[in-house]
Formats: structure tokens, C-alpha cells, sequence
């Protein structure tokens, strides 16, 4: 059995429930409202303007039949009640024709004439024609405008009612988009924030919770900035603090000459500064760097002429229109080249696609190398982790390629999935918000 889900049919915007709040109990009301009004003012009114035209054209048949003047009877019941009186040579063959206001009449007419009669509605001419048979078996017919029989009051009402709600639904839905925009400024702030992209102040407005909210967004902004230059001036120090001592060393040995020992302490200084620049890169990630507007086929494309130098061949296919978006382009190539780099270590060739859809950008990277088995795609994100076991810096690096990249690609509010490749190997899939 198939349940009804409501949530589907419902706004999935704060702005859309809101206005939904507003527009709702106020549609039901004027319902209820128009309901009750029809049902009791409308129709008790209207019966009791066809009683009083009933009541006066009974007083006209009983003026006829009594032997009165007809034209002083026609001129009295003309000018003082709207009600035109006729006598039709003619047989009268016209049957009834009876709508909901001509009904009510008819109805009233039945309870005081006692006389065959015939009700005939002409609506474009805005009156009804009652036929009343005389004593005499003589047809008088009577004339009355439908304006006797209905009150414009009525619409009035409607008028007022409907008009009034529409105006202040108005007026709730300009204020309600002035409290929503605070909200999707703020949104789009942590957004941007997220990406990495600079952030002006952002100036508090609106309801005092939206305020309260704003105030601590800019307040958490600050600290992780504090935060982020402060490692930073760290990073700097430490990187000096480091190189100077290995700097001394590697002099200390070029005074030495050659021999097996020196070249091993050579070759393990170089190991770390290599370890010492990975660290120090990975801690440091994209701070420092502004984000601004790039063309994406421009930044893959030089990323791949790179990797070619190298001799590493990678076929590379993208849209032929231009892919602007906000990133850190130093950053970003940086990303790019270590997945290359880790593809051109295991592969011997590789290929790149670069697209855009549904709001994101996507560039797959596949090559034809070992791949990385499915339980362990996960554990080459972490710091410091290697496929390779042995300690070889010049093979198996020091185990942040990728944990950099990640850290790159996230900042910018992406993911980055590893996966089976399609020509057997390894496949990258990078996915940016636009």
C-alpha cells in the first residue's frame, strides 16, 4: 500500500514554508468566511427583496382586478417601485426560465398570487418578465429589473474582504523577504568561507536571532583566521629554524671530500629536507593564497603540459567552452600535479577529462597502472600513510601527495573519490562546486 507523502508537495525554502504559514490559514479563512456569508446573508437577503416584489406584484394583479385606471396603476408601480406593466394582446406561449435569482421569486410569487404565472429570466437585459394570468383570462405581465432583487452591497463585501487580504498578503510578503535575505547572506558568507574565498564583514541585520547568528559567524571567522596565520608565522619559523642546521651540515660535508660515508649522510640530508618540505607543505596547505575567478580548461591543460615534460603521456579532453570559477589557482595546480605525479610513479599513461554539470565541475584522472585495492582507498588520505613499505623517500615519497590534495580539494567545498579506472588502473574523480 502506497502512503500519501505530504512532504513532497511542500515549500523546501524557508521563504516558501513561511509564506505557505501566512498564505494558508488566511485562504481557509476567506473560505469559511464566503461559506457562512452566502449561506445566511446572501440568500436570506435575496429572499427577502423577491418577497417585497412579490408582495408588490401581487398589490399590482389586485389593483388590475378591482377595476382601477390601468395607466394611473402603471404610472404609480413605474415611478415609485421600477416595475413596467403590460398587457400582450397575444396568447402567451413562453414557458418558465428559472435561475438561482428568479428561483427565490418564483418562490415568493407562489406564496402570495394565487394565479398561473410564468417567470422568464433574460440576463443580458438584466430583468425578469412575470406573466400573471387575470381573472379576466387576461395575461398581465410585469416587468422587473434584477437590480430589485440582489443587493451590491454583497459585492462590495467580497470586494473588501479579498482586496484587504491581497493587500496585506502583500505587505507580509515584502517583510518576509527582507527576514529571509539576512539568512541567505549569511548562508552564502559560510559558503564562500568553506570554499576559502575572502569574506567582507558581515554586517548583522534583520531579526535579532538572524543578528545573534551573523555576530558569531563573524567571530568564528576571525578565529580560525587568527588560527590560520598563526600556524602560518609558525610554519616560517620552523622552516628557517630547520634549513639552517642542514645548511651547515651539507657544508660541513662538501669540506669532507668523497667517500661512502659522506655520500650516505648526502643522501640521507636530502631525504630530509625532502621530508622537511613535505611536513612543512602539508601544515602550510593553501593559506596565504587568494582566490579568484579561473578559467579551468586553462589550469588543467598547463598541469598536463607539465606532467608531459616529465615524459608521462596523458591524453586530455574537455569542453570547448570556457569553465570560470573562484579557486586558489596555485593551490589548485598543486592538487592537480600530485595526483599526475602519483599516476606518472605507477603508470605509463594516463588520461584527464575535464566537464561541467548540474552546477559542479568534475575531472576524472585515469591511468593504466596496479591501481590501489578497494579497502585501502580510504588509508591513502590519511598524513604519512604508504602504499609502499619501505622507507625510500625517492619511490614511495613521504605519504602526503594526497593528503595535501584532499585538504586543497576540500577547501574549496569538493570531495575527491578514487575508483577502478576503465583501462585498468586507477581513477581519480574531483568534484567542484561552480
Amino acid at each position: 500500500m502506497r502512503v500519501f507523502n505530504l512532504k513532497a508537495f511542500l515549500p523546501r525554502t524557508l521563504f516558501g514554508r513561511t509564506l505557505l504559514i501566512i498564505f494558508l490559514p488566511i485562504f481557509l479563512l476567506q473560505i469559511a468566511v464566503t461559506i457562512v456569508f452566502f449561506d445566511r446573508h446572501w440568500t436570506k437577503m435575496q429572499d427577502r427583496l423577491a418577497y417585497a416584489v412579490a408582495g408588490e406584484i401581487a398589490a399590482i394583479t389586485q389593483e388590475v382586478e378591482s377595476g382601477d385606471d390601468q395607466e394611473t396603476v402603471k404610472e404609480i408601480f413605474k415611478k415609485h417601485m421600477s416595475l413596467r406593466i403590460s398587457f400582450p394582446e397575444e396568447k402567451v406561449t413562453t414557458e418558465n426560465n428559472i435561475s438561482s435569482v428568479s428561483q427565490s421569486l418564483f418562490k415568493a410569487l407562489a406564496h402570495q398570487v394565487d394565479r398561473d404565472m410564468i417567470v422568464y429570466e433574460f440576463i443580458p437585459d438584466k430583468r425578469i418578465d412575470v406573466y400573471v394570468l387575470l381573472t379576466n383570462d387576461e395575461w398581465m405581465r410585469v416587468v422587473v429589473p434584477l437590480g430589485r432583487l440582489h443587493s451590491s452591497s454583497s459585492y462590495i463585501f467580497i470586494l473588501w474582504v479579498f482586496g484587504l487580504s491581497i493587500l496585506f498578503f502583500t505587505i507580509s510578503l515584502i517583510f518576509m523577504r527582507n527576514q529571509i535575505r539576512p539568512i541567505l547572506r549569511l548562508s552564502v558568507a559560510a559558503d564562500r568561507l568553506g570554499k576559502g574565498q575572502d569574506i567582507v564583514d558581515l554586517k548583522p541585520s534583520g531579526a535579532r536571532e538572524v543578528r545573534l547568528a551573523a555576530e558569531a559567524f563573524n567571530k568564528m571567522r576571525d578565529r580560525i583566521m587568527r588560527q590560520v596565520q598563526h600556524r602560518t608565522s609558525m610554519l616560517a619559523g620552523v622552516s628557517h629554524d630547520l634549513r639552517t642546521p642542514l645548511t651547515r651540515l651539507k657544508l660541513q660535508l662538501a669540506m669532507m671530500g668523497d667517500g661512502p660515508d659522506q655520500d650516505a649522510m648526502k643522501q640521507d640530508i636530502e631525504d630530509m629536507e625532502v621530508m622537511i618540505e613535505g611536513y612543512l607543505s602539508f601544515a602550510r596547505g593553501d593559506s596565504g593564497e587568494t582566490a579568484q575567478a579561473t578559467d579551468m580548461n586553462e589550469l588543467v591543460e598547463e598541469v598536463v603540459t607539465n606532467a608531459r615534460r616529465n615524459g608521462f603521456e596523458i591524453s586530455y579532453q574537455t569542453a570547448s567552452d570556457p569553465i570560470i570559477m573562484t579557486v586558489k589557482q596555485n593551490a589548485m595546480e598543486r592538487a592537480l600535479s600530485n595526483v599526475l605525479g602519483n599516476a606518472a610513479k605507477f603508470a605509463t599513461e594516463a588520461q584527464v577529462m575535464l566537464m561541467q554539470d548540474m552546477g559542479y565541475v568534475k575531472i576524472l584522472i585515469d591511468d593504466n597502472g596496479p591501481g590501489i585495492p578497494a579497502d585501502k582507498r580510504e588509508d591513502v588520505f590519511r598524513p604519512f600513510h604508504r602504499l609502499e613499505q619501505s622507507r625510500n623517500t625517492q619511490s614511495g615519497g613521504v605519504g602526503l601527495g594526497l593528503s595535501i590534495t584532499q585538504d586543497i580539494i576540500s577547501s574549496h567545498g569538493g570531495t575527491i573519490q578514487l575508483g577502478e579506472s576503465s583501462v585498468g588502473g586507477l581513477s581519480v574523480i574531483i568534484t567542484l562546486p561552480v
